[in-house]
């Protein structure tokens, strides 16, 4: 699998589709942020004068592709394990890309409902759309997190920004 960026959409869906383990669920957690990034991005563009917002937005978006890339072979060390202490410690490994993947998303929905707090209404259900598409991310990337681990810093981080991303959706949708 190759930079995730130089591939079409069909390219990539087919991947996570085909019968090896990565990408899955943490890479697609982490797109799924981008995407939510850029639409909030588009929002801001369009409704912020400032810029601050849509910048704020374009980073949080590379930094989702980073982490996606990452994520892609975070997973190896705990296929690859040949005790169970090996496999501990290769999984405590693989929680930090998705728990990050979970913060990246959750800042993502904040700042996507303050976006839409300030949007046009033209705009304001593509930055609504971002903030839910980020909190199932965070959401998604926090289970996978505890799917590996059950405690410590990096398992309450995870669910800390599931926390947070599903408080934005709250506070962005009720209006």
């Amino acid at each position: 699998m190759g930079d995730l960026t130089e591939q079409s959409l069909a390219e990539f869906l087919d991947s996570v589709g085909d019968d090896t383990p990565a990408p899955g669920g943490g890479t697609s957690s982490a797109i799924t942020t981008a995407l939510a990034a850029a639409l909030v991005e588009m929002a801001a563009r369009i409704g912020d004068e400032s810029g601050d917002s849509a910048e704020r937005a374009a980073s949080l978006r590379a930094d989702a592709l980073r982490l996606a890339e990452q994520e892609l072979t975070s997973y190896a060390p705990v296929l690859e394990a040949k005790t169970p202490a090996d496999r501990t410690t290769a999984l405590d490994g693989a929680s930090e890309p998705p728990a990050q993947i979970a913060e990246a998303a959750a800042d993502v929905a904040e700042l996507g409902a303050e976006v839409a707090g300030s949007s046009s209404p033209a705009v304001r259900g593509d930055a609504l759309t971002g903030v839910i598409l980020a909190e199932a991310a965070a959401t998604a990337a926090a289970r996978l997190v505890e799917t590996n681990i059950t405690s410590g810093p990096v398992f309450d981080r995870a669910r800390a920004a599931a926390d947070r991303a599903s408080k934005a959706r709250e506070s962005g949708t009720v209006s």
